[in-house]
């Protein structure tokens, strides 16, 4: 548990920690789409414009089968840096943790079984509103459906999320609803500038400050669906929101909407807490008083540049990779050094079968 950093009310990231170490774990996956990641420059979510649609489907499969149906590969940047789901698969694996898939707006489905909402993806926030009211309305309504379900059959909850392009309307819903956010991205250079852009643009068309309206404006399915999903869930089980920057701006909305701060964490890897052009754990803290848990991979130690990337800022979190790693440590006790090795044998296996 040495590998666990404990922030913000550390006595409460104790206690959280202490009452799930028994229990069984459930991970959830929500795969979403915002066509603001066709926006150039906007995200490494996918090898080229037109693979990024199939960022979140493949994801999806990968984690389920140990390969892709929808592409040939697994998803990975245009050099070949694999997708954070091979930190995920790993954790949830080596911890015998059952997860299944939810359809929260991705356009494209996966081949697997999974919870089909019927959500639609967002529109470019930096074009038109994202959603319409009743988009929003449905997409909190069903998450609340969903997580209720779900909830009633673990003792704690996670929820992670594959969304291209996520980072940049997570940056807006922040903005919009009053935190003075900086946000992480999945590329070392972030491209602040473009983002800052773009973000101004969107909330410059909002005339409402009620939080629906904001998120419907500038958001996405997935922000709105998994806040849903948290406020109905944490009512009834533990949850560990397993993310970054997404998961930061769905604590924001579920601020404004009600959720049980008792039974809530949020779980990242150490690359986002660290990240010197966000500031995540001080935005997690003016959000709401819940734990924040923050793990090492220890992937700077890889011999693979592909898996040592992730330390040096690409990607850095996704696919609730942060939280499934800490949930198998506080399961299993899983250490960093066991996790590096066993993530190791799984990226030799998928770059030796390409």
């Amino acid at each position: 548990m040495n590998d666990i950093e404990l922030l913000g009310n550390t006595g409460k990231a104790q206690s959280f920690i202490d009452s799930i170490k028994t229990g069984n774990f459930l991970f959830s996956f929500v795969i979403s789409y915002t066509q603001t990641c066709e926006i150039p420059g906007i995200t490494f979510a996918g090898a080229d414009k037109d693979s990024i649609q199939f960022t979140p489907p493949a994801d999806a499969e990968y984690l389920h089968y140990g390969y892709c149906k929808t592409i040939k590969n697994i998803p990975m940047t245009p050099d070949g840096k694999p997708t954070p789901a091979i930190l995920t698969k790993t954790a949830l694996e080596s911890s015998s943790i059952p997860h299944l898939v939810i359809n929260a707006g991705s356009k494209i489905s996966p081949q697997l079984p999974f919870i089909q909402t019927g959500l639609t993806y967002g529109k470019n926030i930096s074009e038109e509103f994202a959603m319409t009211d009743s988009q929003i309305i449905q997409a909190v309504d069903y998450g609340r459906i969903v997580g209720r379900s779900l909830a009633s059959m673990t003792d704690c909850l996670m929820i992670g999320e594959s969304i291209p392009g996520g980072t940049t309307t997570a940056l807006a819903v922040l903005r919009g609803l009053g935190f003075e956010a900086k946000v992480s991205s999945s590329i070392p250079n972030n491209p602040v500038e473009l983002k800052n852009r773009i973000v101004t643009s969107a909330l410059a068309r909002i005339d409402s400050e009620h939080p629906y309206k904001i998120v419907a404006s500038v958001g996405d399915p997935m922000i709105a669906f998994v806040t849903g999903m948290l406020s109905s869930a944490s009512e009834i089980s533990k949850v560990i929101l397993a993310g970054g920057t997404q998961m930061a701006a769905v604590l924001a909305f579920a601020s404004k909407i009600g959720f049980n701060e008792e039974n809530t964490a949020i779980g990242t890897t150490s690359y986002i807490t660290n990240d010197s052009n966000a500031n995540f754990t001080k935005i997690i803290s003016e959000i709401a008083d819940i734990p924040a848990l923050s793990v090492n991979p220890g992937l700077e130690n890889s011999k693979f540049s592909g898996l040592k990337a992730f330390s040096e800022g690409f990607a850095k979190e996704g696919v609730g990779a942060g939280g499934s790693i800490i949930a198998s440590m506080i399961k299993s006790g899983l250490s960093s050094e066991k996790f590096l090795e066993l993530v190791e044998k799984e990226y030799h296996r998928i770059f030796t079968s390409l």
